[in-house]
């Protein structure tokens, strides 16, 4: 009999300890994919805004977001039934299209193209941030939190690198005949490349499927009505939808208001990565807190640092702003760290799961960007201060 592509890997248990050595390929493809999100996506509204579409500043994101949304269940379905080693080299390759395709369109000074670019990088997105999951189901599940929070300090190191190389980015984009930002989408593609090159010598950890009814059968996605009929999905849902719809729209907006106050292109890099080092730089710390401390613990923290960040945004001055970004990036790592272990418990509702956050990122880009040509960003971010208080009720509904 033929090995199914699913089975094709190591159907071993878990190890007992962190196999980083195993996990490496997982977390480096991470990490450039964090990279080149650092200096395509994030600086879209930058781009947008110089192709002279500043009321739409926030649509890039938006179509970032939806397109993700669209993609997270069916890639989850894919990584079911084919294996995740193919379904995130799959998600890298659509990234590396995209970013060409954005790449391109900025390059020629059309909107549509870019868009279409962008749309395709969040398809992308659905998929590759799922490596969360694959990565925790390759050690047990008490190291679950510790397995994720050192994949999220890998993405630190891409990041870091990006704003290293910030200066040779500038470089490329003057000898191109543009800007940084545009310039940032050609990088990008080159670094999902390399992540989709890193999936063919990974070599996953297939978990043993738990032991079935005789006559019961798991789909392998679930609708989102199904998804909430199962108990602790919806809570579990609810954190990480807030957590993710908070973080991406003041994540998408806030470059533009901090390049409209005069910042060049390598302070706004800094920001950035003080944003990633936030979300990804304390999981090695986190992730053991929340392992040891409970879900509950890392809701409440992190809505409380989600509050912190969105009632200071508003304030003036780059250190109160480069403080925003900090503690935005942290309290979703609290949250997203805490809500993607409790969902290793239902692989089923993974994929529509993530696509609710990408949807509430969506929605938050888009009318984000109305909120602050109408109202500016003060509104915007008081609205994001009341959404934040949300993982709360998760908290609160939490059992175990």
């Amino acid at each position: 009999m033929t090995p199914s592509p699913a089975t094709s890997a190591s159907t071993a248990p878990p190890p007992a300890a962190l196999n980083v050595g195993r996990l490496f390929p997982l977390y480096a493809a991470q990490a450039l994919a964090t990279g080149a999100t650092n200096v395509s996506t994030i600086l879209s509204s930058v781009i947008m805004s110089g192709l002279g579409r500043e009321n739409l500043s926030g649509l890039p994101a938006t179509f970032i977001s939806l397109s993700a949304a669209l993609t997270a269940g069916l890639f989850g379905s894919f990584m079911l039934r084919r294996g995740r080693r193919m379904g995130l080299g799959a998600a890298f390759t659509l990234g590396a299209v995209g970013a060409l395709l954005g790449f391109t369109g900025a390059r020629l000074g059309s909107p549509a193209l870019f868009l279409a670019g962008a749309a395709l990088m969040g398809g992308a997105q659905g998929g590759y941030q799922q490596a969360r999951y694959a990565a925790a189901e390759s050690v047990p599940p008490g190291r679950r939190g510790s397995a994720l929070g050192l994949l999220m300090l890998m993405s630190v190191a891409g990041s870091l690198a990006m704003t290293l190389t910030s200066r040779q980015i500038e470089a490329l984009g003057t000898r191109l005949g543009s800007t940084p930002e545009v310039a940032g989408w050609l990088v990008a593609a080159a670094l999902m490349l390399l992540s989709a090159a890193l999936m063919l010598v990974w070599k996953p950890v297939v978990p043993a499927p738990a032991p079935a009814a005789p006559c019961a059968t798991t789909p392998a996605r679930l609708n989102l009505r199904a998804a909430f009929a199962t108990p602790g999905v919806k809570g579990t849902a609810l954190a990480l939808a807030t957590a993710q719809g908070v973080m991406v729209t003041l994540m998408s907006l806030t470059p533009l208001r901090a390049h409209h106050a005069g910042m060049d292109h390598a302070g706004v890099a800094g920001l950035i990565t003080g944003h990633v080092l936030g979300m990804f730089g304390f999981g090695w710390l986190t992730g053991p807190l929340i392992d040891r401390l409970g879900l509950r613990f890392g809701y409440v923290t992190g809505a409380a640092l989600l509050l912190a960040a969105a009632l200071t945004a508003p304030l003036n001055g780059t250190p109160w702003l480069a403080a925003s970004m900090f503690l935005l990036g942290l309290g979703w790592n609290f949250v997203n760290l805490s809500g993607s272990k409790a969902m290793t418990r239902y692989p089923a509702a993974q994929g529509v799961t993530d696509g609710l956050g990408y949807a509430a990122s969506a929605a938050g880009t888009f009318l984000g960007g109305l909120v602050i040509a109408h109202q500016g960003f003060p509104t915007l971010a008081y609205a994001c201060a009341a959404l934040s208080l949300l993982p709360l009720l998760s908290a609160w509904r939490h059992r175990g």
